[in-house]
């Protein structure tokens, strides 16, 4: 959603006055988040139902299958 900035307070823009690339960006967003929502068990789309944005969907389920960064690392080492 786009945002604007009015009396120091960050609002959302009203439709009628997003450009051409925040539309563009917005349809994007919901295009994805159609095709993650649609990819994934019910478990998985409740976890991330409450979502407002896909990079939020995508940290989550990041998260979920590879773990945070300490895991990733501690995987390595076991392996080495």
């Amino acid at each position: 959603m786009p945002k604007t900035v009015i009396d120091g307070i960050i609002v959302d823009k009203p439709w009628s006055e997003w450009r051409d690339s925040e539309s563009k960006k917005a349809q994007f967003d919901c295009m994805v988040k159609n095709i993650i929502t649609s990819t994934l068990n019910l478990e998985e789309f409740f976890r991330i139902s409450q979502c407002s944005s896909t990079k939020e969907m995508w940290d989550i389920l990041e998260v979920t299958h590879e773990g945070t960064c300490d895991v990733k690392r501690a995987r390595k080492h076991a392996l080495i």
